[in-house]
């Protein structure tokens, strides 16, 4: 048990956000700015364990480090289902880009034919917030990930327009019945587990509303309204980005392992292996700017996918992506292309 405990990813507590006179901690403005998540739950079929396929939940849910096993290990006994998610936070002098992954154990479909299924899956949204001096600055824009394709959305009244892609819909906000904020509105589908901004994405009969909070629920069935989740931090001591190189976790650079054991693809079209990602290895199929630069350099991905009024920096004054720089821009030139 000491080996499994030293393994897993730490996970950080956030403490609640910063009175406005405070300076706000990335943690803070994580945990401010983060989803109110609509998360759509099919319950059909084995592999969907009775709704818990389309729960989210941590990487090391099983307690190990193994992307290997999670498939397996979904369905059986002593794993946990608490709701969590990963951010990261990098800055410049005008604004804040916070990235948010929501992981799955499960890749799933209940169709014979056509479709595929795999291990794991990781899917999520970045936000740009401008740095206007108010604690948490005012929100400009999110880009989401539906499997290879990148989505765009701005809230209303954001001084952001469409650039080289066009604005795909308006981010909605809604508020929290467990803090004072509103909060943008992000949806999943079931199975596939795509990622638009609500109501684009939108729970069909049974699914799950996800609150961001400094603790951790486990639904209590595939149809709760009110579940709240946990972030953590992807930068944590020990934590996801610390694992890249964990042979065991990932198969190369930002791509998690998983392979086609147990009855992964059976009574489907098939299993492929090595089919999620994280966020440094997030890709859309036909767009710029490059693999992961979502996360790793979102200024760039910021003013190729919009029109920006006003400044806004390119130079980071916190971006721990940029330790890998040359390895993720070899990722980008030589990884295999993986459709989530």
């Amino acid at each position: 048990m000491a080996t499994v405990a030293a393994a897993a990813l730490v996970t950080v507590g956030l403490a609640v956000p910063a009175p406005a006179n405070a300076a706000v901690t990335r943690a803070e403005l994580a945990l401010r700015w983060a989803p109110i998540h609509y998360q759509d739950v099919d319950v059909t079929g084995s592999h969907a364990l009775g709704g818990k396929s389309d729960y989210i939940t941590k990487i090391d849910f099983d307690g190990d480090l193994n992307g290997r096993n999670n498939w397996d290990r979904a369905g059986q006994t002593g794993v946990s289902f608490a709701a969590h998610a990963y951010y990261s936070v990098v800055e410049t002098s005008t604004h804040w880009y916070v990235t948010y992954l929501f992981f799955h154990p499960r890749d799933w479909t209940d169709s014979a034919f056509f479709e595929t299924e795999h291990e794991n899956d990781g899917e999520g949204v970045l936000l740009a917030i401008q740095r206007d001096g108010s604690t948490y600055g005012v929100l400009r824009s999110a880009v989401t990930v539906a499997h290879s394709d990148f989505f765009s959305y701005t809230p209303a009244g954001s001084t952001w327009t469409s650039g080289r892609e066009s604005i795909d819909g308006t981010l909605q906000l809604q508020a929290s019945p467990h803090d004072t904020f509103l909060h943008p509105v992000t949806a999943q589908e079931a199975k596939g587990h795509g990622l638009k901004a609500y109501p684009q994405y939108n729970i069909n009969g049974d699914g799950i509303v996800y609150y961001p909070s400094t603790v951790a629920e486990t639904p209590s069935s595939g149809n709760d309204r009110d579940v709240r989740y946990k972030l953590v931090d992807i930068f944590a001591s020990g934590g996801l980005w610390a694992q890249r190189a964990n042979t065991s976790l990932f198969a190369n650079l930002g791509t998690f392992a998983g392979d086609d054991s147990g009855d992964c693809g059976v009574g489907t079209l098939d299993c492929s292996i090595n089919s999620a990602n994280a966020p440094w290895g997030w890709d859309d199929r036909d767009d710029l700017p490059g693999r992961g630069q979502i996360a790793s350099d979102p200024a760039k991905l910021a003013v190729e996918y919009f029109t920006i009024p006003g400044s806004l920096s390119r130079t980071y004054t916190y971006n721990p992506y940029a330790s890998a720089a040359a390895a993720l821009a070899a990722a980008a030139r030589t990884a295999p292309p993986v459709v989530d």
